[in-house]
């Protein structure tokens, strides 16, 4: 039954005859929650990934307890369904509240129950909530049958608990940081399936050993109506470190351009060389040495190294199937050709559709993206599998700087959830190792040209002067980066195949990491297209 509040004339009240524990066994409640209170709640949350598509319905796909001893929080399982005939699942956490100060600004629905009133709120804001999550994470036993899953880590000793509280804002998932030590990633966004980022980071850290991740602690999972395995939070070790690498990369390459800026080199004083060619720190020149920097030429090395390391032992597993490397076959080959050909079109439609928002070179690179559309359909769908003899393993998927942490002389890799527009079986595909490695390539290019666009009110040189040195420099990056891989990849025995056959994986991952870049780009940085289109158009003509 709802009802008024006279304060509040805009917030229902709702009334029901059971007490707290028992609310999800009154139907009128379910249908009131869900048609007229969750759906105007849900679409202002910045985790809510529906915001450009039409609200159809939510339903309860399912719901369990969060229980320790007579304290009971209810998670619940929402089917959101859209206009456009899809669907997103998003877990949402509550808690009921008599005590108005708790709910000030987190509130969902005001309620009158059988024996009191109150509030209910998402579970999230509540600490008694946080605690009894990091009780039951921190106490989980080694073999857990029951619907609701905890688990912890047999390498792990928890302390007592002392703190939690939120962290930041987040975009798509919250986490809460417990004892100033420890952070539980909460996945908002939920699939039918275990969640990329708990399998990989429990594979690596917890298996593997592999020591620059964040090491696994624990994780919720439950098992749902249809017998599926949902993740729900992934809990590891707060990291020491100065930062992600993406700032790390601006602020040296402004440094970079300053000097340009300032001392005006001429441009055919430097020499060049193809992309994808190889090069030692060591075989640099002197030019080359003195225009990029030692420290930054080391520090792309040892992402080097640690990217190898992280693919070495992603492709180590023989037991576990989810991880064994495997072979191209016809299988990938026609998921891949299916996949890149519906995305390209919907790039090419963007693009048709917003070339009045582009100029200057962005337009003319849009253009020319536009006029060579079947040459480059012809090189996505002309993947040819025959020819390679690498292996596929499971990878990061959404590789880039902003994945990474740097820690003084050393990096750390983090958020495994893979490629956000794709689905999670899609997420979980055994691809070439050599995508990751493209996707930072992409990364390179991006800060490249970030770079520029960030200062160039400052820049007295012409923007075509800067570009040109941008390009120069990727290819060095490129070059140091590809021979430590190369090397450490080697020495392990991970196949990633021959230099043709690498030359033409990169190519191939570029070109898609690209296209995808795209839409971004024209989406929400109109300006920005250039990046991606440069992208294109470099390997368009390599």
């Amino acid at each position: 039954m709802i009802e008024q509040e006279a304060s509040k004339p805009n917030l229902p009240i709702f009334t029901s005859k059971h007490k707290w524990e028992h609310l999800m066994d009154d139907e009128a409640f379910i249908k009131v929650f869900l048609a007229d209170v969750l759906e105007e709640y849900i679409v202002k949350q910045r985790w809510y990934g529906g915001k450009s598509s039409k609200l159809k319905y939510i339903e309860l796909s399912d719901y369990f307890r969060i229980q320790h001893h007579e304290e009971v929080y209810f998670g619940l399982l929402l089917e959101v369904d859209f206009e456009e005939a899809f669907y997103h699942h998003y877990f949402l956490p509550i808690a009921f509240v008599s005590d108005e100060n708790f709910a000030k600004e987190n509130r969902i629905l005001p309620i009158k129950l059988k024996n009191q009133e109150g509030f209910i709120i998402d579970a999230m804001h509540l600490e008694s909530f946080r605690k009894v999550v990091y009780e039951r994470i921190s106490s989980a036993l080694p073999v857990d049958k029951t619907p609701v899953q905890y688990h912890k880590s047999d390498s792990f000793a928890f302390p007592a608990y002392e703190s939690s509280r939120i962290m930041g804002v987040e975009q798509s998932n919250t986490s809460i940081i417990y004892n100033d030590a420890f952070i539980l990633k909460f996945f908002r966004r939920i699939y039918a399936d275990k969640n990329p980022d708990y399998e990989m980071s429990r594979f690596l850290s917890d298996i593997k050993e592999f020591k620059h991740t964040p090491p696994y602690l624990g994780s919720i999972n439950i098992i749902d109506s249809d017998n599926t395995n949902v993740t729900i939070a992934l809990m590891q070790k707060m990291v020491p470190n100065n930062g992600d690498a993406w700032e790390y990369f601006l602020k040296e390459l402004q440094v970079i351009y300053s000097n340009i800026d300032a001392k005006k080199p001429a441009f055919a004083n430097f020499p060049t060389i193809n992309i994808f060619e190889r090069r030692k720190i060591s075989e640099l020149p002197t030019q080359i040495i003195d225009l990029i920097g030692i420290n930054l030429l080391n520090k792309v090395s040892l992402l080097a190294q640690r990217t190898a390391e992280m693919h070495i032992a992603l492709g180590s597993e023989f037991e576990e199937t989810a991880f064994t490397p495997t072979r191209f076959n016809n299988d990938y080959s026609v998921w891949l050709k299916n996949r890149l050909t519906y995305q390209f079109q919907n790039r090419l439609n963007l693009t048709e559709n917003n070339l009045h928002h582009l100029e200057g070179y962005s337009l003319q690179l849009a253009k020319e993206f536009l006029a060579n559309k079947n040459i480059i359909r012809k090189r996505l769908v002309n993947f040819d599998w025959t020819k390679l003899k690498g292996e596929r393993i499971r990878i990061h998927g959404d590789y880039h700087l902003g994945q990474i942490l740097v820690q003084d002389d050393d990096f750390c890799i983090l958020d495994f959830e893979g490629e956000p527009e794709s689905t999670i079986r899609d997420r979980k595909v055994k691809q070439p190792p050599l995508k990751d490695v493209a996707g930072l390539f992409r990364s390179f290019h991006y800060a490249i040209y970030a770079t520029i666009f960030n200062n160039q009110d400052s820049f007295s040189t012409p923007q075509e002067t800067l570009f040109e040195f941008g390009e120069l420099i990727y290819k060095y990056l490129v070059a140091v980066f590809l021979e430590t891989y190369r090397e450490i990849t080697q020495q392990a025995n991970l196949s990633i195949g021959y230099t043709n056959e690498r030359i033409y994986i990169l190519e191939y991952c570029l070109l898609e990491k690209a296209i995808y870049e795209l839409g971004y780009e024209l989406n929400s940085r109109p300006k920005w297209t250039i990046i991606p289109l440069k992208g294109i158009a470099n390997i368009l003509n390599a």
